[in-house]
């Protein structure tokens, strides 16, 4: 577990882009943590994740609510080991421990970041909604990372990576 937490830490450094109110694209920081909850299960993979969430705000605080940092760290990737309860379909473990991410997220989005929603949002007419404004901006680094998740997820069973040490 500490070594999936250290290589999803390492990889989240290598970044595509960056959004100004937290959230990038990465070099697949979120695979250690898919592989290691589809090789041990939902329960190892949601503290894993949990684990991980927290060293990510050591690392790169963005906090403005105590709920928030929950919902945005502890609960966004250990939502990741949802991944695990789909085993034997890896890649809807993987849109599914994503997709939970960006619940929390979107969650902590139309909470928190409400006063951010712009009238007009990726050349899109949202007129500051809350709702709209939280699942684009999520959305636009989370499908991008579940996109080189899927596709590096695919790799890995491929060459059978889920089937070592098991």
């Amino acid at each position: 577990m500490a070594v999936v937490i250290a290589l999803s830490t390492v990889l989240s450094f290598v970044k595509f882009s960056i959004w100004p109110q937290g959230g990038s694209v990465t070099a697949g920081s979120m695979v250690p943590l898919l592989w290691f909850s589809l090789r041990r299960g939902a329960k190892l993979g949601i503290t894993a994740g949990v684990v991980y969430g927290m060293v990510q705000f050591f690392v790169e605080p963005y906090f403005v609510h105590p709920a928030q940092l929950l919902l945005d760290y502890p609960i966004a990737f250990g939502a990741l080991g949802l991944a695990g309860l789909f085993r034997t379909r890896e890649l809807l473990g993987v849109a599914v421990g994503i997709g939970g991410r960006f619940l929390a997220h979107f969650v902590s989005g139309v909470i928190f970041f409400a006063t951010y929603a712009p009238q007009v949002y990726f050349g899109l007419s949202i007129g500051g909604n809350a709702y709209a404004y939280s699942a684009l901006y999520n959305g636009s680094y989370l499908i991008p990372e579940l996109v080189i998740s899927s596709v590096l997820m695919t790799v890995l069973v491929r060459r059978r990576m889920l089937d070592l040490y098991r």
